[in-house]
């Protein structure tokens, strides 16, 4: 019923086309190692090439979200998509080309990379707000936690069937999706402007730099959750030498997550946010000590089933804070931030995972994972403890005077 009310609210098109719009985010990297390393023949220059458009994501996904919040969603979602299939022509035309051109390609096709998922759950928000619902906001984020998850389920496969086509396959469709998803998505369902505030006479709001800055560590952390996880069922697929099977557990990672993200949205209203941030950091670390244990007590696949469930509903709980602390004039620039940190993250749990992977395997990646869980409990109880219901650090409660005017749907 919960769900049904978001067909009401955002129309039936909105949910499939929203959900091929943000594919191309979830084939852009592995896209790139596979294409890059078919022509150059060197895992070295496909990794630099993927870990400079990482890093490029990271720092480009603010920009879009500020130019955004400035000139309206639709026109930056529509040059941003425009922009992408460009990078990634650059990237097709350079890839028999020299290791520089592929590095500045590759930085390009990040810079730019269409930012659907932070710019559709500010959308979210301002569609409840606007039409009253603001009680279905986080039936809606849960959605968007499981329709991501989903995606990082569904891109890679699809990256994986099309490069035993060719090469250069999932290049090629990376650059259709965004053609008929991405671009259509920012047309059809992007405000054309932005609301203007009142506030505006006074000047443009300030981002509360450190609660921002708090979950943007804290989805870093989550960020290098996933790097381990991946390396590690990667070694394992290794040890059993079988390949695919690297592919399959992740994807069981990312489905029993997705789940959880969908059960989140028949949560208690009067389970606050404040609870759940502190309540899923703690299921998170006791998901990857379940993980970390499981695997050499019992076997990775069943470790990383039950783990799988604690993932989704600690993003969700990072999501809706993050919308809650913003002012709505900077939303999407707050939401591109927090979403800068995930792949930060995950380059870096890959890189030491990878290390440790080399001497004690699957246990030392899986260390990782556990660790850096650790670290966001103990941020979020650092959180909970120096907000001490001021209502600063972790909000729950919605001044009057942030709730947005009903929109034009237009």
């Amino acid at each position: 019923m919960l769900y049904r009310s978001l067909l009401r609210v955002a129309g039936v098109g909105f949910f499939p086309l929203g959900f091929f719009a943000r594919l191309p985010y979830a084939t852009s990297a592995l896209s790139t190692l596979i294409l890059l390393q078919a022509t150059t023949d060197s895992y070295a220059v496909a990794g630099l090439a993927g870990a400079t458009q990482s890093i490029a994501i990271a720092i480009g996904g603010p920009l879009v979200g500020a130019l955004a919040d400035r000139y309206g969603h639709r026109p930056v979602g529509v040059a941003t998509a425009l922009a992408n299939s460009v990078a990634w022509a650059a990237l097709l035309a350079t890839s028999h080309d020299t290791r520089e051109s592929m590095v500045a390609a590759a930085t390009l096709v990040g810079l730019t990379q269409p930012q659907v998922g932070p710019l559709v759950r500010v959308h979210w928000s301002r569609l409840m707000r606007s039409h009253d619902t603001l009680h279905l906001l986080p039936v809606a984020l849960s959605y968007e936690a499981s329709a991501d998850e989903m995606s990082f389920v569904a891109g890679p496969a699809l990256v994986g069937m099309l490069a035993a086509i060719n090469p250069l396959a999932p290049a090629v469709v990376t650059m259709s999706l965004i053609a008929a998803s991405t671009l259509p998505f920012a047309l059809l369902y992007a405000h054309r402007t932005m609301q203007r505030h009142s506030s505006e006479e006074h000047g443009k709001p300030h981002l509360p730099l450190r609660p921002l800055a708090v979950m943007f560590l804290a989805m870093v952390v989550m960020g290098a959750v996933f790097g381990a996880v991946q390396t590690a069922v990667t070694v394992y697929a290794d040890l059993i030498d079988s390949p695919g099977a690297s592919g399959l557990l992740y994807a069981e990672f990312g489905i029993g997550s997705a789940l959880a993200g969908v059960a989140c949205a028949w949560l208690p209203l009067g389970f606050s946010l404040r609870a759940r941030y502190v309540t899923f950091a703690t299921a998170l670390f006791v998901g990857m000590l379940i993980l970390f244990i499981g695997a050499q007590l019992v076997s990775l696949p069943v470790a990383v089933a039950l783990a799988s469930f604690t993932v989704a509903p600690y993003m969700i709980s990072l999501y809706a804070l993050t919308e809650r602390l913003a002012p709505a004039e900077r939303a999407t620039t707050a939401m591109t931030i927090l979403c800068a940190g995930g792949p930060l993250g995950t380059a870096a749990g890959q890189a030491v995972s990878g290390g440790l992977a080399e001497s004690r395997g699957v246990e030392g990646a899986l260390l990782v994972a556990l660790v850096v869980a650790a670290g966001a409990l103990l941020l979020a109880l650092w959180a909970f403890l120096a907000d001490r219901d001021r209502n600063i650090w972790i909000i729950d409660r919605v001044p009057a005077a942030t709730q947005v005017p009903r929109e034009p749907d237009s």
